[in-house]
């Protein structure tokens, strides 16, 4: 393909390749395989290193995360009931780093390497691996825009994807090129690039190696299976010959189907053997999943956390150019614009929509291959009119581009945080390459991993206000004469362990996104309980499944007199504003405990 492109061309292509081959080494991170990319590949090291099904799998697991800090936690695997565990992550992926796995294998066993499957060779392995489908994907990108637009054109084109979008972030910064984002760019660049050959011959050999790809796809991310529809709806004359089409290579289509679902049929054994069941779709964590009659479109695309057209605004020119797509092949808008709204309600649709700590919507990276080709015709469009135009278009683009350059740095020297981001400190930090503490303490979201340092007791910043109190003088339940204030207190004891649960809605405590919660009480102890002591709880659930659980135990409290127990709980992010705040003492011992004048505060940011 690259001889088809002149001489100068080439090598500008070649240079570009060569910068991402460049700033990917220069960005090397200590440690690739790590927090999600560590949840897709685990699968290779239980595979063919150690026993996945056994408790030894725990204990690797266990040690692998302490040796090389994979991640904080093993979020990444679900424990089941019976003592087992599932991966978090779909298995395609794994299928993709496996040869380099196997490489890497062999070089950890012919050297001084633990063949542990996380040593050097493995990060390597797994980092060259994931930039080679990075040079893949750009390469086929290429052929498909030459399809559409001049050799010139599509070398524009393609830089503008990497320059001016949110791309570079995510296949160069830190190994992120090993997320599934990149291989499922390069996927659809794959897809669309041999649709296109498949209708132009028809030959056997490209729509199996199509079935091959949309299978890995979606084996990567189910949600994926949208990319079938980009091979059934593109453009052809008339209805009456796709019909004719497929009943003439009826053949080829079944064996296009038989590899999809033989790929497929990896993961529904693997749920099988693990769970009992083909189909297993708990993350394990409540505040994951699908609202698909809910989407938090608007955010996905408008807020300053992580919208796309707000960190890439040349997504919205994109979408602006699907109107003159429609107008000039109407028969090509339909299966690209059909696409981009399903992917962008699925996307979108996922309760964690911000996609934890990145650049802009990573998850929308892949659709950029989509995007791309309507962005293509607007361009090319306003550059054939008059020279005011087109300096107005350059102008346009160009800034678009440096401005996504820059806040790319910016993201880099750590002023765009990944997480938590605000209008207010947009613009407050907005031309700045250098970090002001005093504005991200202020300004950004709550810290969820580093809030004990956040001053609630600001009156400036925190307004105060008491949600529930009690004495328990006309709560149900045990009752003892003996009390703090009052007649009562409530009595815990081996026949009566919970006391009353005290619930409450997220809205009902605060419209903001979190609000500390200050829950005090005064406590008498009869007894020691050192095995099993007496627990303050608070938790949240979604739909009755609990998450967020967090606890205060009595076990230091001084025995036969009434002292105070205090504890602070920042809300979580909610899956829904009707998700509910619970707390109560949780008794675990024989002895007798008194509770009394309870009180929960909620401190909601001004």
């Amino acid at each position: 393909m690259l001889s088809k492109l002149q001489r100068p061309l080439k090598i500008l292509f070649l240079m570009l390749l060569s910068f991402i081959v460049i700033n990917s080494i220069y960005l090397y991170p200590s440690n690739t395989i790590t927090y999600d990319i560590f949840g897709y590949y685990i699968y290779l090291p239980l595979t063919f290193i150690v026993d996945g099904n056994s408790q030894d799998a725990i204990d690797f697991l266990q040690t692998i995360k302490s040796t090389y800090s994979t991640s904080e936690t093993l979020y990444q695997i679900q424990m089941l009931k019976d003592g087992g565990f599932v991966m978090k992550y779909t298995s395609g992926w794994a299928v993709c780093y496996a040869p380099f796995f196997f490489i890497s294998h062999l070089v950890a066993h012919f050297t001084d390497y633990p063949a542990d499957g996380f040593s050097a060779p493995y990060q390597i392995g797994v980092f060259v691996g994931s930039l080679m489908y990075t040079l893949i994907g750009i390469t086929f990108l290429l052929k498909i825009l030459k399809h559409f637009f001049s050799s010139k054109f599509s070398l524009l084109l393609i830089a503008l994807i990497v320059f001016g979008t949110n791309y570079l972030v995510h296949i160069t910064f830190y190994g992120q090129n090993a997320m599934s984002h990149n291989l499922l760019f390069t996927g659809y660049t794959m897809v669309i690039w041999l649709t296109i050959k498949w209708y132009d011959k028809q030959q056997r050999k490209t729509i199996l190696l199509l079935g091959l790809v949309c299978g890995l796809m979606i084996l990567t991310r189910p949600t994926e299976i949208l990319c079938l529809l980009i091979p059934l709806l593109w453009p052809l004359r008339s209805n009456k010959l796709r019909n004719s089409l497929f009943k003439k290579h009826l053949k080829q289509l079944i064996f296009f189907t038989l590899i999809i679902v033989l790929i497929g049929s990896i993961q529904l054994l693997y749920w099988k053997l693990k769970t009992g069941h083909f189909l297993f779709t708990d993350y394990g964590n409540p505040t994951e999943g699908f609202d698909l009659l809910e989407p938090h479109t608007l955010d996905t695309l408008f807020s300053f956390r992580k919208g796309w057209y707000v960190y890439t605004p040349l997504m919205l020119l994109a979408t602006l150019g699907f109107i003159l797509l429609y107008k000039k092949d109407r028969k090509l808008f339909i299966p690209l614009f059909t696409f981009f709204i399903l992917n962008l309600y699925l996307v979108s649709s996922w309760s964690c929509w911000w996609y934890a700590t990145s650049f802009s919507q990573r998850a929308l990276i892949p659709s950029m291959v989509v995007m791309v080709i309507p962005l293509g015709y607007l361009l090319q469009y306003l550059w054939s009119k008059g020279i005011a135009t087109r300096i107005m278009t350059g102008t346009v683009f160009t800034t678009l581009t440096l401005l996504n350059i820059f806040q790319t740095m910016q993201y880099y020297y750590g002023v765009i945080p990944g997480d938590g981001m605000t209008k207010e400190y947009y613009f407050a930090s907005f031309g700045s390459l250098t970090q002001d503490k005093n504005l991200k303490k202020d300004l950004l979201m709550v810290d969820r991993f580093d809030w004990k340092n956040v001053d609630y007791t600001n009156k400036n910043n925190y307004s105060e206000r008491i949600i529930y109190e009690t004495s328990f003088e006309e709560i149900s339940g045990v009752k003892s004469k003996e009390s703090f204030t009052g007649n009562k207190s409530f009595k815990l004891n081996d026949q009566n362990i919970y006391t009353p649960p005290f619930k409450i809605s997220f809205d009902e405590i605060t419209d903001k996104d979190h609000a500390f919660i200050k829950i005090m009480a005064k406590v008498y102890k009869t007894g020691q309980d050192n095995d099993n002591p007496t627990l303050l709880t608070a938790s949240f659930d979604y739909k009755n499944a609990v998450y967020k659980w967090e606890i205060k135990s009595l076990i230091d409290l001084p025995t036969n007199q009434w002292s105070e127990i205090e504890m602070i709980y920042l809300t979580p992010e909610t899956r829904t504003g009707e998700d509910k705040l619970t707390v109560q003492f949780w008794h675990r011992n024989d002895s007798n405990i008194l509770v009394d004048d309870l009180v929960i505060k909620a401190f909601e940011p001004k």
